[in-house]
């Protein structure tokens, strides 16, 4: 049988702790090369939705032998850049029926090839994320941070803040984005959330001054955090290329990347309104940087670098591409979890397999 899950499923299968330690466990098979994992890929195309959006559909993948499984996560998105503040960001559309996303995570088991299990990304995504920053944080901040600036108020700064509360005893949590709204709403709900004081500021100084860590999480495809704000013994940590300027990444006595992969396979068709893949914009931000250069988190993981030398240095954290490998590390967790628990529905395997030879 192939289980289904919903999100609402992951989220009771799935805490946060447990992912970090399901991500690290599996970064380690992949700094051995037992693990492997390929470079994201988005096909663009123009859409009949609007002019002004565009259509992706992204795919990567990854295998953890060690576990059994591989998976595939999927997305069919329609994407606008609208300007917010001063940047513009990058704001997917629920435009499929009755106002959804479209995300996908087909789990698949290396002893037989079956499709063991489907479920949407939504909850996933955003855990893995926070996850590998959190894993950042672990190897790469002091053992004595208790201060957080984090910048955003979305949905992936949620996990940022849980994440970084999983590995380090934060005492203190400042935030600061554009919206107060959204910011004092997200602040509100925070410390309800963590137990600690997550306080809404007026401006970016005002989270970043003081800060052990500042943590960026956002949807802008513009710099949020900058050279000037760097003080002795910070660590820097972002879920996206473009949201630290080139020169605060220079600053830091040590830089650490997700991958060595800069950008996804970026396939565009001619007509598409992808502001993404402008010059020094979106995937094309800090190319002066040689990536190539900086340990990754599974050498990081795995002792083959040490993340930092001292308690003076200033350390960096870049999220700089996903990986479908995580899909495949944190959801052979869910799938175990959701077998043993009886949660979800199961569906006949021969509805996705075949005897006719593909």
């Amino acid at each position: 049988m192939t289980l289904i899950l919903s999100n609402d499923d992951v989220e009771k299968l799935l805490i946060m702790p447990e992912c970090i330690e399901a991500l690290e466990d599996a970064y380690v098979e992949m700094a051995e090369g037992r693990g492997i994992t390929r470079q994201r890929s988005d096909c663009i195309t123009p859409t009949s939705y609007s002019d002004e959006a565009i259509y992706g559909l992204k795919s990567m993948d990854g295998v953890v032998p060690k576990l059994g499984v591989g998976a595939i996560r999927i997305n069919s998105d329609i994407v606008t850049n609208p300007m917010i503040g001063n940047t513009r960001r990058r704001v997917k559309v629920p435009a499929a029926p009755n106002d959804r996303y479209v995300g996908l995570v087909l789990l698949f088991s290396t002893h037989n090839g079956e499709p063991l299990a489907i479920f949407p990304d939504g909850v996933l995504q955003r855990m893995r994320v926070g996850a590998t920053n959190g894993l950042g944080v672990k190897y790469m901040a002091r053992e004595n941070v208790e201060t957080v600036a984090i910048l955003g108020s979305g949905w992936q700064a949620e996990t940022q803040l849980t994440a970084i509360c999983a590995v380090r005893k934060i005492k203190a949590i400042r935030c600061f984005s554009p919206n107060r709204e959204n910011r004092e709403a997200f602040s509100t709900r925070m410390t309800e959330l963590l137990g600690i004081e997550v306080k809404s500021v007026e401006q970016p100084e005002d989270a970043v001054k003081g800060a052990d860590v500042v943590m960026c999480g956002s949807n802008s495809l513009d710099p949020i955090f900058f050279a000037r704000w760097i003080e002795p013994g910070m660590h820097i940590s972002s879920i996206k290329k473009p949201e630290i300027e080139p020169a605060a990444v220079r600053a830091a006595h040590k830089v650490g990347v997700h991958t060595h992969d800069t950008s996804p396979i970026l396939v565009v068709a001619k007509g598409a309104n992808f502001r993404e893949n402008t010059k020094g914009a979106g995937w094309n931000s800090a190319n002066q940087l040689d990536f190539t250069k900086f340990p990754t988190l599974p050498e990081l993981i795995a002792g083959h670098v040490k993340g930092r030398d001292n308690d003076e240095e200033v350390t960096c954290f870049l999220n700089n591409l996903g990986m479908g490998y995580q899909f495949a590390a944190a959801g052979s967790v869910i799938y175990k979890r959701a077998v043993e628990q009886g949660m979800g529905h199961s569906l006949p395997t021969d509805w996705f397999t075949e005897t006719v030879h593909p």
